[in-house]
């Protein structure tokens, strides 16, 4: 199968002028449905069944899937590995690349195999610093961040040129992102930064987990004034919380993360605190619906995976249709 020849989503969804990608990801937020993402837990493994048997999970169920690269500077099977494994299933695909672990080489040379293997969606980090995961002792590279590398990458797929000027015969055909988080002070500059990701080559965001409505729908209405919901697909990060505990040493030890108390009353509150956390991950999402320029979601259930069908169902957000996966 060539991407070309990538199955369609739901709809018999063409690709028109001004795609960037052949992808179904992008037909899909063009189009202006509400999209559904998620991410997928990579293995500690070589074995590629463990991949299969994860990204199972979202099947029917999910619009495209992120594969993480070295989140918390931790070390995992890397995203090009996942992504490489998962586009010859004909799942729709968004590698993760981030900077602290690649030069500009490296990376530029990691987009064009993923675009030649089938992958249509690239999602730009900086990337955690090392201090943060279980390799301290690492040397950082970080010799691009989100913004530069955006620019690089649009370079490469717009004027058919490496950085450097050499020319690309066949430039890759990607749908870029990027990273936002509307929760972390200070909270008037971050409707600025995401101009800048705009500017820089961002087509769609994901969003940090969103636990708090109101200080979401504040930050869109700052994006709306800057009339950046016109030019880029944003994705609000949800999840769903396994119990009142964790959820206090997320908000404490996870950065950017914003938990009310009032959630963490509601969880501490519930006979079955797992359960809750889906309902509210659900109430999350209905009200993420209704706020204008959201133009889907991105759910995170880190080791609750085995959930995000339930709470795609229980939404309804997807309507009728029906996300393509291998065992349609």
């Amino acid at each position: 199968m060539t991407f070309d020849d990538e199955p369609l989503a739901g709809e018999n969804l063409p690709i028109l002028p001004g795609h960037d990608s052949p992808g179904r990801f992008e037909r899909v937020l063009r189009a202006g449905y509400f999209a559904v993402t998620a991410e997928i837990a990579p293995p500690d493994s070589a074995d590629p069944q463990e991949v299969y048997a994860r990204a199972a999970l979202f099947d029917g169920c999910v619009d495209a899937i992120n594969a993480t690269d070295g989140s918390g500077a931790n070390c995992h099977m890397s995203s090009v590995g996942m992504c490489a494994l998962l586009t010859r299933r004909g799942y729709s695909m968004i590698m993760q690349i981030s900077c602290r672990d690649r030069n500009r080489i490296a990376m530029q040379g990691d987009v064009l195999g993923a675009s030649a293997m089938g992958v249509s969606n690239i999602l730009c980090l900086t990337g955690d610093g090392v201090q943060s995961g279980d390799h301290p002792e690492a040397k950082p590279v970080f010799d691009m961040d989100c913004m530069t590398s955006l620019q690089m990458l649009c370079g490469m797929r717009d004027d058919g040129e490496f950085l450097s000027g050499r020319k690309i015969t066949a430039p890759p055909k990607v749908f870029l992102g990027a990273a936002a988080n509307p929760f972390a002070p200070p909270f008037d500059y971050r409707p600025l930064r995401l101009a800048k990701k705009v500017a820089a080559g961002a087509q769609f965001v994901q969003t940090q987990y969103c636990f708090d409505i109101e200080m979401l729908k504040d930050y869109m209405s700052k994006v709306g004034d800057l009339g950046l919901h016109k030019k880029v697909f944003i994705l609000p990060g949800v999840g769903p919380l396994a119990s009142a505990k964790s959820a206090e040493w997320i908000r404490t030890n996870v950065a950017g993360v914003h938990i009310p108390d009032a959630i963490i009353k509601r969880l501490a509150g519930a006979q079955d605190q797992k359960q809750e956390g889906v309902n509210i991950c659900i109430d999350m999402i209905n009200q993420i619906r209704e706020i204008e320029g959201a133009s889907g979601v991105h759910i995170m259930a880190y080791r609750q995976e085995e959930r995000i069908a339930e709470i795609v169902e229980k939404t309804k957000v997807l309507g009728d249709r029906k996300p393509w996966h291998p065992n349609r």
